[in-house]
């Protein structure tokens, strides 16, 4: 598949067949593989999952998700409900440490406050994405864990050569500064393109990781 209209109708049948997806008011547009979706969904979690989708279709290089999420009526929530319900949410989950934070402006939420690794975060944001009346979520949290280098190139490098997802001989390089990695070369699909991001999130100390992966058309 390599055609503009083979990936575009691709896409547009992904989303289709997406149970989690309403597709009716998205449009696809692509450009050798370089994708947007344009348009609304009802909710925040079919926003990420429209992107999660489009990133299955062999093709897909980029995904620029331009969609806005436009809640039913019945799902608005003030701005004092909806930040008091994503701070209960933080606070039942077992994952996300003490002192993150939410606070809500017209169904928009941020997230502050500091935790160790970068699961953790990802672990913040999954517990109050699916809640009804957010619209987006901004996340502000820091990793507040200084490391060594040499020993996050390590460990990063260790957790690729585990993973069943991407090739023995994969040119993916790592390298790091401070508490920043930069990861570099070609993967052949998102899955492993995503694989080899969680894996720099998930060593100790990573702050931020700069992606400069390229998918295999």
């Amino acid at each position: 598949m390599g055609t503009t209209i083979d990936i575009r109708e691709a896409i547009e049948a992904e989303l289709a067949f997406d149970p989690l997806v309403d597709a009716t008011n998205i449009t696809v547009r692509n450009l050798n593989g370089d994708v947007a979706l344009n348009g609304t969904v009802p909710s925040y979690p079919q926003y990420l999952e429209a992107a999660a989708a489009a990133q299955r279709v062999s093709g897909v290089k980029n995904v620029h998700n331009h969609l806005e999420v436009i809640l039913p009526e019945g799902d608005y929530r003030d701005d004092a409900v909806l930040t008091a319900a994503a701070n209960n949410a933080l606070a039942q989950d077992v994952t996300v440490p003490d002192g993150v934070e939410a606070t809500a402006r017209h169904g928009n939420l941020e997230l502050t406050g500091t935790v160790r690794y970068g699961p953790q975060r990802d672990a913040a944001e999954r517990a109050v994405a699916g809640l009804a009346g957010v619209r987006h979520v901004r996340d502000e949290i820091e990793i507040g864990y200084d490391a060594d280098a040499a020993d996050v190139t390590l460990l990063v490098e260790d957790a690729l050569a585990r993973s069943a997802l991407v090739p023995d001989d994969s040119d993916v390089h790592v390298g790091a500064m401070g508490n920043t990695v930069t990861l570099t070369g070609n993967v052949r699909t998102w899955a492993e393109h995503d694989a080899v991001i969680g894996a720099a999130w998930m060593a100790s100390g990573v702050s931020d990781v700069r992606d400069f992966l390229e998918v295999a058309s």
